[in-house]
């Protein structure tokens, strides 16, 4: 076992292993959005359609800042897009919490997604230049392990904050973001790549362009599907267990608590045993699958264990589908055109921040959780179907 995880971490690079460091204290902060929706229709007595609208404009602010974050990437680096983004975003953070004005948290939203979602495309970019072919997606995994280690103390420091004070979400958060920047000034600033050559590969490559990638553009389409569908858990879940369930914050802490750490634990040791042994696609498929036993889940029961047990289905479809969904993403791209790879698979991403809580909280409203359930796991059956064929499209 121990020669098996020395195996599973060995031969990564010491600038990955900082990157990591950088995500394990960025996402140790994340609070806030588990308990956004809680926050705003619980504390601040907003109706479920306005809290979707807060949501929405997080998802907005999320596609400009990626797309604003690929271009600046391959313009300038990815060293200042990811300090100035950490910073930025944790000083956005502190002043939003300062406010309980509707149209104002639809702005600060817009604001803080903005600048904190531009450090998506820049930190993709730089793990493919600090990773071998070999390495790569252990690269991105042993990245994604720093943010679900993250992810499993900060949602449940997160619901005893909560249960005590919102308003120290916020805080945590952004005091958090500024820590990572700082981190990042301090042992990254020598990693910026050289301009010239950047402007050079640019000029002779002008017109190849990820938009002009078919093949890329649909696995873009699918990616976003599953996005709308997984990400529900994160937005709306906390939701449904508060209202539907009657959880307690501590109890819905545990539950996405429990996502991140298992991640920590297996991912790396799991993508080591399986690399190369499976299509790329394949995978993807399989873990598009997998997040739909969750709503399966959801519209048969609320008991506590059984959610747990969801959880446990959405987390291996998490890592099924995604270290191998950014790997796919980050090799069809040019070492000069990363950050638009790069901010186009973010932007699936950013796509289900803007659709999802639309699409949750309307549908809640209107028709109720469990057609809600019903759609998401629509979703994603038809994006397992898609990779699927992708996949045979490519062989």
């Amino acid at each position: 076992m121990i020669s098996l995880f020395r195996n599973a971490f060995g031969g990564l690079s010491r600038q990955v292993w900082l990157l990591a460091i950088v995500m394990f204290i960025n996402r140790s902060g994340t609070m806030v959005i588990a308990f956004l929706t809680v926050y705003l229709t619980q504390k601040l007595n907003f109706s479920v359609r306005e809290a979707g609208i807060v949501m929405t404009m997080f998802g907005i602010g999320s596609i400009f800042g990626t797309w604003m974050g690929g271009k600046l990437t391959d313009k300038i680096g990815y060293y200042p897009v990811q300090f100035w983004s950490l910073l930025l975003g944790g000083i956005m953070f502190i002043v939003m919490v300062h406010t309980q004005h509707f149209y104002l948290l639809c702005i600060y939203a817009f604001l803080l997604s903005t600048f904190g979602e531009a450090y998506r495309p820049a930190n993709s970019a730089s793990i493919a230049d600090f990773s071998t072919p070999e390495t790569f997606t252990r690269s991105v995994s042993m990245i994604r392990l720093a943010i679900n280690l993250g992810w499993s103390i900060g949602p449940a420091i997160g619901g005893f904050l909560a249960a005590r004070n919102y308003d120290l979400l916020f805080w945590a958060d952004g005091l958090t973001n500024i820590g990572a920047g700082l981190f990042v000034w301090t042992f990254l600033r020598g990693t910026r790549r050289h301009k010239e050559t950047i402007a050079t590969e640019v000029v002779i490559n002008k017109r190849d362009s990820a938009l002009r990638d078919r093949t890329y553009m649909i696995f873009i389409v699918l990616a976003s599907l599953y996005a709308i569908a997984f990400s529900q858990l994160f937005t709306i879940g906390p939701l449904f267990y508060k209202q539907a369930c009657n959880l307690t914050e501590v109890q819905i802490g545990y539950l996405l608590g429990l996502n991140g750490l298992v991640v920590a634990i297996f991912e790396m040791v799991f993508i080591y045993k399986i690399e190369g042994k499976f299509k790329r696609l394949s995978l993807i498929s399989f873990g598009a699958f997998l997040v739909i036993p969750n709503y399966i889940i959801f519209l048969l029961t609320h008991n506590y264990t059984w959610l747990l047990v969801g959880i446990i289905f959405a987390t291996f479809s998490e890592m099924f589908a995604m270290p191998f969904m950014n790997a796919f993403s980050i090799e069809r791209a040019k070492p000069h055109n990363r950050g638009q790879y790069s901010a186009l698979y973010a932007m699936s991403w950013s796509v289900a921040q803007i659709s999802a809580p639309l699409i949750g909280t309307q549908t809640i409203a209107l028709f109720g959780f469990d057609a809600l359930w019903y759609i998401l796991g629509s979703l994603g059956l038809v994006a397992t179907i898609g990779f699927g064929v992708l996949r045979k499209k490519l062989t």
